[in-house]
């Protein structure tokens, strides 16, 4: 009987971490417009990624929406932030952590330029 239960401990362990390591990184748009594209360097360095977007169903993220990154490492980035009628600002110095949940805001937004 003691087998038993340690053995669904351990599989609901396992299960818990599956899921955990399931969520992956996400951004969360939480500026007052719909982003378009939004593409990551690593901190200081201006080598950008793919458009992060095209992930998207629609293609857009837009305001109070999360949006699956891909092909990216916990570390420090650079963002830059796209929007319709070709405005583009940069996010300089975000942490991107692990199955982990990270914002932009209005307040973010440097660098703006249409």
């Amino acid at each position: 009987m003691r087998w038993i239960l340690a053995s669904i401990a351990l599989l609901l362990a396992s299960a818990g971490e599956l899921a955990a390591q399931g969520k992956g990184i996400r951004l969360w748009n939480l500026t007052t417009a719909t982003i378009s594209g939004f593409q990551l360097s690593p901190a200081g360095k201006n080598e950008w990624g793919p458009n992060q977007t095209l992930n998207d169903k629609d293609k857009e993220v837009d305001h109070d929406e999360r949006l699956r990154i891909t092909g990216v490492e916990p570390g420090r980035y650079d963002a830059k932030v796209s929007y319709a009628g070709s405005k583009q600002c940069v996010v300089r110095d975000i942490e991107i952590k692990a199955d982990a949940v990270f914002s932009i805001a209005d307040k973010d937004l440097k660098d703006c330029k249409k």
